[in-house]
């Protein structure tokens, strides 16, 4: 399982970035795959999720309406269009795929990530 996230940076609050995640390795269209991020000195916290066959999305409370999780499963791709973005949302992003065929939360694997930077 290989997951390699881009897109991150420096960004002004109100302003928009779209992060990518690539898999490789394994079933892409088979399992459910989420969005996480840490912020500095915090742990890391679930941020979107969604569905193998990307209908059933789901996201966390201070993200829903700013940011959208979308797959292309014929690119084996992940995405996070993340619009209106705040000095809160500044942290290292994760992709992660599901342990097991279910959507949940539980981690199988996750990439290195990608920075965002919000600044005020």
């Amino acid at each position: 399982v290989k997951l390699v996230e881009s897109g991150g940076g420096l960004v002004q609050a109100g302003g928009s970035l779209r992060l990518t995640c690539v898999a490789s390795g394994f079933w892409f269209e088979n399992f459910g795959m989420n969005w996480f991020r840490q912020a500095p000195g915090k742990g890391l916290e679930w941020v979107a999720g969604i569905a193998n066959g990307g209908v059933s999305r789901y996201y966390e409370d201070s993200v829903k309406g700013r940011f959208t999780i979308s797959r292309d499963n014929e690119k084996n791709t992940l995405y996070l269009q993340m619009e209106s973005l705040r000095p809160e949302d500044t942290a290292m992003y994760f992709c992660a795929k599901v342990d097991g065929y279910t959507w949940s939360k539980r981690i199988d694997r996750k990439g290195q990530g990608t920075q965002v930077i919000v600044s005020s």
